[in-house]
């Protein structure tokens, strides 16, 4: 990379860069493209994969009903087909 390339990402950022600005990131960008380069290189071709796909999710159940429906309902003055009535509120 050059400083030229520098500027043209800055341009495309819309960001002003003064020049120690851009010998910093020049340096910095040189560091970052090299590892890559050396991750690159790392050969995966022969690795098998040691993890499952599976499914984590699970059907929703009650096991332990704390209350039923019914019985909120009858705790209610009053109630009518299946739903409970309750003073308006503003």
């Amino acid at each position: 990379m050059e400083i030229k390339d520098i500027e043209n990402l800055a341009e495309l950022a819309k960001i002003e860069l003064s020049d120690k600005e851009k010998e910093g990131l020049l340096k910095d960008l040189d560091g970052i493209l090299a590892y890559v380069k050396q991750i690159e290189e790392v050969k995966v071709a022969d690795l098998e994969e040691k993890y499952l796909l599976k499914n984590v999710w699970r059907e929703d159940e009650i096991k332990n009903p704390v209350f039923s429906p019914d019985l909120v309902i009858k705790q209610f003055p009053d109630a009518q087909d299946n739903f409970v009535k309750v003073k308006k509120i503003l």
